[in-house]
């Protein structure tokens, strides 16, 4: 009995594999039309993707707000998959997600992934200062008495390394500590790329946005699966260049901030043009 169902556990298993495998020979954009679902990756991290804890469902974000407009205008449904940052890669290649919003096209990923041409958005470095400084160039942070926290051998704190080296920089461990380091007042400022200093901000009740000049933007992306196929490619392509263009996309990251309780005009956009 225990050998019968040991081989019909292993014959569920071929199957099942068998059936991504055939899925997965189809374009990605085939496979959606026929299984009538775009499966998007998800995972905590506002502005881009928020759970409600309350009711467990995936409601808002631009990632999410992007993905419900794409679903809808492919006539399909929306379907929010959880992963991490760490684990999209992998989802993407074992086909258990569709596409991954604000997933930067590094070297290393495009090893394994497809990106649009087109960025999805610009994000930007900025500080996350004390309400009384004063500062509208990274030459107002060159000032011996002026402390700065930044994540530890990350390109932002070779950029302030090279543009603020009179300043007082304290290096930490990452994110959360040298956040932290600000909320107790132990430096005036903390440098991120600019996204995470929303959600620190929100939560602080204090602080003040901003970037400096000269302004250090990076483009963000969309990951997709790797395939002779580029219906899908070229598809998103299109589409992320038109939300982008026609201001849908600034759109979208201003809706979710407001309902973050946030005012959008006290946050760095994510239109290059705009900054």
């Amino acid at each position: 009995m225990k050998r019968r169902v040991v081989l019909a556990g292993l014959a569920a298993s071929v199957i099942g594999m068998s059936a991504n495998i055939a899925m997965a020979q189809d374009g990605t954009m085939a496979q959606i039309r026929s299984s009538g679902v775009l499966r998007v990756g998800v995972t905590q991290a506002p502005p881009w993707y928020s759970v409600n804890p309350a009711t467990g469902e995936w409601s808002s974000g631009l990632g999410v707000s992007m993905g419900r407009a794409m679903a809808e205008e492919l006539g399909v449904r929306f379907e929010p998959v959880e992963v991490t940052w760490g684990t999209a890669v992998a989802a993407l290649q074992s086909n258990r997600i569709d596409m991954m919003f604000v997933l930067d096209a590094t070297e290393e990923r495009r090893q394994a992934l497809a990106f649009p041409e087109t960025p999805l958005l610009y994000y930007s470095l900025a500080v996350l200062a004390r309400d009384d400084l004063e500062v509208t160039d990274w030459a107002d942070l060159n000032q011996p008495g002026i402390r700065i926290s930044v994540p530890q051998a990350t390109s932002m704190d070779a950029f302030l390394t090279e543009h603020t080296p009179d300043a007082d920089i304290q290096r930490f461990p990452g994110n959360p500590e040298a956040i932290a380091a600000f909320q107790a007042g132990r430096v005036d400022a903390v440098t991120l790329f600019h996204p995470p200093l929303i959600a620190a901000r929100q939560r602080l009740g204090r602080g003040q946005i901003l970037v400096p000049q000269p302004v250090e933007s990076r483009p963000s992306s969309v990951g997709l699966r790797q395939e002779a196929d580029t219906e899908f490619l070229d598809w998103v392509n299109e589409k992320i260049g038109e939300y982008y263009r026609s201001g849908q996309t600034q759109a979208w990251y201003e809706e979710f901030l407001t309902g973050f309780g946030l005012d959008p005009a006290t946050v760095p956009p994510i239109m290059r043009e705009r900054l």
